[in-house]
């Protein structure tokens, strides 16, 4: 059976597994790729800890995993784990590498991973590196390649609409600022990947446009709803019944 084959890759390198020159030998492939920083900082899973580390973590200690790189690797055309794997080794050493894998979510998912900000490693609680020491080589662009899966977009346009209702904001040049301030904080891509995913819905932003707008021009008061929370009962309110 002919082997599976993709565009888009991730691995980890390990700093005493390659050369003191690693990356300038990285960048003579002329394949784009961006390395994040180094993930010194990820703290190790507590099923796979030992008995003394158990121990350590009791005492209030913790236990940080092998420090290493997180690499997206973007080939030219479709080609299997192997082959990217076996370039890499004549790059960089027989030693430098061991697991490739295909990038099976997005590679903006992917990227957002390597400081961490992506929305699984935030709901995890990881550590958050600094996206300042992301290395870009031959001319990785993330717009380039930041596509989303039916999923992921669903994902990005309800995280919208709760930050357009939750702020009050009210157009879409609002939104672009916010997102371009705190969009990271909240596991957002840009704005050109989030006008790609509104704009199959434009009725229903205008919606939520036009909502934060009246709430915040006309003070509307948030409804509380006095719930009885032994019986889940709704009872009366002040202002009438429910």
């Amino acid at each position: 059976m002919a082997k599976e084959k993709s565009r888009y890759f991730t691995f980890l390198l390990y700093p005493e597994s390659v050369p003191v020159d690693w990356i300038g030998k990285l960048e003579l492939l002329n394949v784009p790729m961006a390395i994040s920083p180094l993930h010194d900082l990820d703290e190790k899973e507590k099923d796979k800890l030992s008995e003394e580390e158990i121990e350590m973590v009791k005492k209030g200690g913790k236990v940080y995993k092998k420090p290493h790189y997180h690499v997206i690797y973007i080939a030219k055309n479709p080609v299997t784990t192997d082959s990217v794997r076996v370039k890499i080794k004549r790059a960089l050493g027989e030693k430098a590498i061991s697991t490739v894998k295909f990038i099976n979510t997005s590679v903006l998912n992917t990227y957002l991973y390597l400081t961490h900000e992506s929305k699984d490693a935030k709901d995890k609680n990881k550590h958050v590196y600094s996206k300042k020491d992301i290395k870009l080589l031959s001319n990785f662009d993330i717009d380039r390649y930041n596509t989303l899966d039916i999923e992921e977009k669903d994902e990005v346009f309800e995280s919208v609409c709760e930050i357009i209702e939750k702020y009050q904001i009210a157009n879409i040049l609002e939104l672009g600022k916010f997102v371009r301030r705190y969009g990271s904080f909240y596991g957002l891509p840009n704005m050109k990947v989030i006008n790609k995913v509104i704009a199959s819905k434009t009725g229903l932003i205008r919606i939520y446009f036009d909502g934060a707008y009246q709430v915040r021009k006309n003070g509307i008061q948030e409804i509380e709803l006095d719930v009885d929370l032994e019986t889940g009962e709704i009872r009366e309110i002040e202002n009438g019944n429910i």
